[in-house]
């Protein structure tokens, strides 16, 4: 029996990703007029998630970036609100991957800052920050959260230092100092216990992240070009752009155990623009971008020698400043979405989204594309993370998301404590499900005749004792000449009241009526007192106009009071005058 593996024709390699294309997004699901930055940093200028796409946008002074929630398609409005709270350009921007509704921001004014973004977006420009985070002696060029530990950031500035962060708390876990120069990229293993990183002298390093100590180094690309790095998951590997002594562009494949020779490089053309990679690590394919090119390269990971294998390009005739992606439980599985882009335009305000899509016929879901992916949970805390420990990420099934698009999300409620400086997240689902599962349940034995008649009497008589309350306070309630308001402002999380009233009152009723106060968490503006009655606020009306006019006559007869005495004063000039001038 002839081997079949030698009659198979070597130049074309069977793969269910050989015949991925990219599709661009109808206009109307585009995003129009839109300022995106000119800055020449080489990051991704754009941050997405299944809530929200952030852009960083070119402004006069200081620096901000938009954030637009996903279905607010088409053109932009220039009063669109921003978040405005750098003093100057925002280089980098990065979602939390455990808290739609947070993002961090790296910026030229050496801080990094978190912003807590509402659901459906804002429409005034937001100044208020959550968290600042200061270390940095020269600008923040670049961040990264930790793939699996909840609330850690890392922060690369032109300081050469790399900041390891405690969100909760605000301070800095650790601070890496091995790199002499410029850092050009970062990105995390799998479980984020490895760190690596490019630099300016031109040596990929492997780091401890915890201690920082570099486990691995050796040379990358000797171009004088920016080179990028991306770790590829759990196989131990990692993928390199950069650019040679000629000036080619060119990709490397290395392993986190040798540094010295890399498993497989590779020459991709001759062009200048910075080459970044994505990796999508469930479907083991690498995507390629160059910034000023208007096309997108992919590759596959295998496990053998050649370790990688090119499968086809993205074309197109518009340049890109910048791409953004889409984490894997945001996409569509039912249109066989692999990856997700949100691609800036470099001649236009444009940001378009390009789906990569595997075609299939059938339109059910496809399991083998879409095995478990990361969750947006956590699966360490912070502290736990600190102390050593590390876990892989929470995995969940994609197929809860093949009914309707974008069903996946996180909603979990942020609050900044100022007292504690640290973020306190709770999840309201949770607690109200623990709260009812520890209800003690009281049966009711009795026929089902009586406890419908006396639910009716107990409800009627709830009622007439209700309307009887109502009553009674319309006509007996003291008289109050005042309705007080309890506003919680938004931005610092204090109560105030305000006092708004007719006339004048005491301070012994303002501390009674104060007493009567309460505050609800639940709303932003809550009326403590209940509304004056028709007669009261008349009574009050007339005793604050009997008030005034008792006022104004006093102030008459001091006025009636002083002009007499001027007259008698000057009379008395008069006959001293007169008396002198006989004399």
């Amino acid at each position: 029996m002839t081997n079949t593996s030698q009659l198979s024709f070597r130049g074309v390699r069977a793969s269910k990703f050989r015949h991925v294309y990219g599709q661009v997004a109808r206009k109307d699901k585009c995003y129009e007029n839109v300022k995106i930055t000119k800055d020449a940093h080489d990051s991704n200028c754009c941050a997405a998630n299944p809530k929200f796409l952030a852009i960083i946008t070119e402004v006069a002074g200081g620096g901000a970036f938009i954030v637009l929630p996903l279905e607010k398609t088409g053109r932009l409005d220039l009063n669109a609100g921003k978040v405005t709270g750098h003093a100057g350009p925002v280089l980098d921007i990065k979602w939390n991957p455990f808290n739609d509704n947070v993002i961090a921001s790296a910026s030229e004014d050496c801080t990094v800052k978190l912003w807590h973004i509402p659901d459906g977006g804002f429409t005034d420009n937001v100044q208020q920050w959550l968290v600042e985070l200061r270390g940095h002696k020269r600008r923040c060029t670049y961040i990264e959260w930790h793939p699996t530990a909840d609330n850690v950031l890392l922060s690369a500035g032109s300081d050469h230092l790399i900041f390891v962060w405690n969100i909760g708390t605000s301070t800095p876990i650790n601070v890496i100092k091995c790199h002499p120069d410029v850092i050009y990229s970062m990105s995390f293993n799998r479980d984020g216990s490895l760190l690596a990183t490019t630099c300016k002298d031109k040596q990929l390093r492997i780091i401890e992240p915890r201690t920082g100590r570099v486990v691995k180094e050796g040379t990358c690309h000797v171009g004088s070009k920016s080179s990028k790095v991306v770790y590829l998951g759990d196989t131990g590997r990692l993928f390199t752009t950069g650019f040679s002594r000629t000036s080619d562009r060119q990709y490397a494949l290395w392993s986190q155990e040798d540094l010295g020779v890399p498993l497989r490089s590779e020459m991709i053309d001759s062009s200048s623009g910075i080459l970044i990679p994505y990796y999508d690590a469930d479907t083991r394919m690498i995507y390629v971008a160059g910034k000023g090119d208007g096309n997108i390269r992919y590759y596959e990971i295998v496990d053998e020698e050649p370790w990688i294998h090119y499968l086809t390009q993205y074309l197109s005739g518009s340049p890109q400043r910048g791409l953004g992606f889409m984490p894997k439980r945001g996409v569509q599985t039912q249109l066989c979405e692999t990856f997700r882009f949100y691609k800036l335009h470099a001649t236009r305000g444009l940001c378009e989204p390009i789906s990569m899509i595997v075609p299939r016929k059938s339109e059910t879901y496809q399991d083998d594309l879409y095995p478990d992916t990361a969750a947006p949970t956590p699966s360490l805390t912070a502290e736990e993370w600190i102390k050593g420990t590390n876990r892989d990420p929470v995995l969940m099934s994609m197929k809860t998301g093949s009914v309707l698009p974008h069903t996946v999300r996180t909603f979990k409620p942020v609050r900044y404590d100022p007292v504690e400086r640290k973020l306190l997240t709770s999840d309201k689902n949770n607690d109200k499900k623990f709260a009812f599962i520890t209800q003690e349940t009281v049966v009711d034995y009795r026929p089902v005749e009586m406890r419908a008649a006396d639910a009716k009497a107990a409800k009627t008589s709830c009622n007439l004792g209700t309307k009887f309350q109502q009553t009674q306070q319309m006509w007996s309630r003291p008289t109050r000449s005042m309705t007080q308001l309890n506003i919680i402002s938004p931005t610092n999380g204090m109560h105030k009241a305000n006092s708004i009233g007719i006339g004048s009152i005491g301070a012994a009723n303002q501390r009674a009526m104060s007493g009567t106060a309460f505050m609800s968490s639940e709303k932003a503006i809550e009326i403590i007192d209940a509304p004056a009655q028709g007669m009261e606020l008349r009574r009050s009306t007339n005793d604050a106009q009997v008030e005034e006019i008792r006022r104004l006559k006093q102030q008459l007869a001091l006025k009636d009071r002083r002009i007499h005495e001027l007259e008698e004063q000057l009379q008395r000039y008069k006959n001293s005058f007169i008396g002198d001038s006989t004399a």
